[in-house]
């Protein structure tokens, strides 16, 4: 019974000591982000990134995640990258690390991942407007515009009032030869963003 009672208490020893040890790393990690959000407001961006580097855990999503997008900020295109695929490694689902990890890549002209990388956003959410629209640029800028349309329709069917939706999917319709399509899509993106040049152009070229 003694021995019992001694590995009890060693045990619930050893449980405070954890949670003492637990609270203040995330004592430290809320004050590293807290200094890095006030470094960034002032725009000094590698004082943001030291700071979080003092409390930095290679396995920590967060950490990883905010440190893609302050190098991003800071120009860091490359740095930005390493520590958004980091992000993606630790949660392959989250879509928001993907969308970050778009923006190095984009800055980089990483075209090639720029399209996987929306391609695996859209196998988890396939209906999100912001990888839909760049994967059919891409697309679009390839001259595939069959695929291109397929994507920008899914925003269109979203959002019919959308600029950016109705526009692109206008212009891939014109170079598809469905041009009276293309046609009503332009005069919808036209009383979206009245005047638009880019508009007024796909309909003079409508024959």
């Amino acid at each position: 019974m003694e021995t019992m009672r001694r590995i009890m208490a060693t045990a619930c020893l050893a449980a405070i000591g954890w949670a003492t040890a637990k609270a203040q790393t995330e004592g430290a990690l809320q004050k590293a982000f807290s200094d890095s959000y006030a470094a960034e407001y002032n725009k000094r961006y590698a004082d943001a990134v030291a700071v979080l580097m003092k409390a930095y855990n290679e396995k920590g999503y967060e950490v990883n995640l905010r440190l893609g997008w302050l190098h991003y900020a800071n120009g860091n295109h490359t740095a930005s990258q390493t520590y958004y695929e980091k992000a993606v490694d630790l949660k392959p689902y989250a879509v928001e690390a993907r969308l970050g990890l778009a923006k190095p890549l984009d800055a980089l002209g990483s075209t090639d991942k720029l399209l996987k990388n929306y391609e695996e956003v859209l196998k988890v959410d396939p209906q999100n407007t912001t990888a839909n629209y760049w994967t059919g640029v891409i697309h679009y800028n390839r001259k595939k515009y069959e695929a291109a349309a397929r994507h920008f329709e899914r925003i269109v069917n979203l959002y019919p009032f959308d600029y950016d939706g109705n526009h692109m999917l206008g212009w891939t319709y014109l170079n598809l030869g469905r041009h009276a399509e293309a046609g009503i899509l332009f005069q919808k993106a036209l009383l979206s963003r009245p005047g638009d040049t880019s508009s007024l152009d796909g309909l003079s070229r409508i024959r």
